[in-house]
């Protein structure tokens, strides 16, 4: 007999037999044994099983403790990520410029350990003190067996994610101070539904103003490049004025003209220079739809049509032309709203009611590409246009049989929005694509798309004089009503599948102003879009 670590062992020698020592432990508080081979070696098990109340406690003094320190390296032995780990520590320290830390750990709640940090920023004299709370959790190595911290990004800070860091120093671009083209001023409080464009305006135009950036705490991503969450601000920097092309008064009309209505967007745009003078959205903390959006424009889109049909010869104001209940094209049936039809009708008269089957008879006279180049070398659309933000600009793809027959009228694969809209009305008002914009060219010298050519004089006359028609006795009478002098209004109605009401258009011009509205899922465009239209005309007529 012999006692082996506190355990009895009993040696048993014979031949053809293994000798063996037993030995035992205690069993508890995550204790281990381990077993004496044949040949005198001894092979430790590994724990396994979660870490006990005392372990994750003391892993969690031990790491926390490194941490605050700034020893990065103890710190990151005591995690399961040791590289990722020690990386991530001495960013915290150097590029976060993090002079001093303090951590207060709570009570565990399971192998979870909740922790308050306190934080001394330091750059360039700039000295902040920053808290926050964080977490972290201890687990068992499956190497080792050892209790560890599993090492996440969020343990520096919740709000952290894979591949970012934190960075102190100066926030990017400079603020801005935009104003509209006045000098009044456009911000984002006062005007919500400008947030988005306004932060893009800033990181496209703030180095480019005479203000300065501030000194921030920030989340950025593998790359560097700022992901636009702010942890603490040192110092605000000094906004620099950004010149808008946008009139402040147009903008709170075209503000309070879709507020409440859903995903409604609304732009309105000068003819004779292509300036945004307002463009609002709704909600205000949605998607900028007003210029990124892509969507089925319906009969607006009548406006292109007719433009091409015009120039072609294939249409007349004055002349006769059929909208009878149904045509046939592409082995589809087209039909009339409420499957109405004009007889002995002219084509005027056909537009002023927005007659489908009007534009679908004249498929069979065109080419797949005639309605694409019509609206690309005419009115712009589909090209890259530099509007000084971020837009969608517009898709009128080449078709075939009845898919081309239905772009025609503004369905199948057409894609437009509001500033594409009101552009299209704009062109019409001018005679001649004005790529819109909504800060200045000379700002940065970006190259502003053209059209390949201008309408012919009568084209453009006869375009004219049917929207006039339909403002005045069309489709358009209602909220065009009382407008008198240069006026032309176009509406739509697009359908989209699964949808119980179509999205409402309305485009129309009146003077020196474009406008154009989208009201989705709600119904007729004179009724729903046109009033929307209405009231920024009526802003920029004073």
């Amino acid at each position: 007999m012999a006692l082996i670590g506190g355990a009895a062992a009993v040696v048993v020698g014979a031949t053809g037999f293994g000798v063996y020592a037993l030995v035992g432990g205690d069993g508890k508080g995550g204790g281990s044994g381990s077993i004496a081979s044949s040949d005198g070696s001894n092979e430790d098990k590994v724990e396994q099983g979660p870490p006990s109340a005392a372990e994750v406690r003391t892993t969690a003094k031990r790491f926390l403790t490194a941490w605050t320190s700034g020893d990065s390296k103890t710190a990151a032995k005591l995690t399961d990520e040791k590289a990722q780990a020690a990386q991530a520590l001495k960013g915290f320290r150097e590029d976060a410029h993090i002079a001093k830390v303090k951590m207060s750990p709570g009570s565990a709640s399971g192998a979870k350990v909740p922790f308050d940090v306190t934080a001394q920023v330091s750059y360039m004299q700039q000295n902040s003190t920053w808290s926050y709370a964080s977490s972290l959790e201890v687990v068992r190595d499956k190497k080792s067996g050892k209790p560890v911290v599993a090492w996440k990004p969020s343990v520096l800070n919740p709000k952290l994610k894979e591949g970012q860091s934190i960075r102190t120093g100066k926030a990017g671009t400079p603020p801005i101070k935009a104003v509209d083209r006045n000098g009044a001023t456009l911000s984002k409080q006062e005007h919500p539904m400008l947030g988005s464009i306004l932060d893009d305006l800033r990181k496209r135009y703030g180095d480019k103003t005479d203000g300065k950036p501030g000194i921030e705490t920030r989340i950025v991503d593998a790359k560097g490049n700022d992901t636009g969450t702010t942890l603490r601000t040192l110092s605000k920097g000094t906004p620099g004025t950004l010149k808008t092309t946008l009139d402040k008064d147009m903008q709170v009309a075209a503000e309070q003209s879709v507020k409440g209505k859903p995903k409604a967007s609304a732009v309105a745009v000068q003819p004779s220079t292509g300036e945004v003078r307002a463009v609002a959205n709704s909600p205000a903390d949605g998607y900028n739809n007003a210029f990124r959006g892509s969507l089925a424009p319906g009969s607006t889109m009548k406006v292109i049509s007719s433009a091409m049909l015009l120039d072609k010869g294939l249409a007349s104001p004055g002349k006769q032309h059929p909208c009878p209940k149904y045509v046939e094209y592409g082995g589809w049936k087209f039909q009339n709203d409420d499957k109405f039809e004009i007889k002995d009708g002219t084509f005027a008269q056909s537009f002023a009611r927005s007659c489908n089957t009007a534009f679908i008879s004249q498929a069979k006279e065109l080419k797949d590409g005639d309605l694409s180049s019509e609206a690309r070398d005419v009115f712009g659309i589909g090209q890259n246009w530099q509007v000084g933000t971020g837009t969608f600009d517009g898709s009128v793809p080449v078709q075939s049989d009845a898919q081309m027959a239905a772009s025609l009228i503004g369905q199948g694969s057409v894609r437009m929005n509001a500033l594409n809209m009101a552009s299209v009305a704009a062109t019409v008002q001018n005679g001649t694509f004005k790529q819109p914009v909504i800060v200045s060219p000379s700002l940065d010298d970006r190259t502003i798309a053209k059209a390949g050519r201008s309408m012919k004089p009568q084209v453009h006359n006869d375009l004219k004089s049917l929207m006039k028609l339909t403002a005045n006795s069309g489709t358009a009478a209602e909220p065009m009503a009382g407008l008198g002098g240069d006026v032309g209004a176009k509406t739509g109605s697009a359908e989209v599948d699964g949808q119980k009401k179509p999205n409402a258009w309305f485009t129309a011009y009146n003077g020196d102003i474009a406008a154009a509205a989208v009201v989705p899922e709600s119904g007729h465009g004179n009724e729903n879009a046109g009033p929307v239209v209405r009231k920024i005309l009526d802003a920029a007529a004073g």
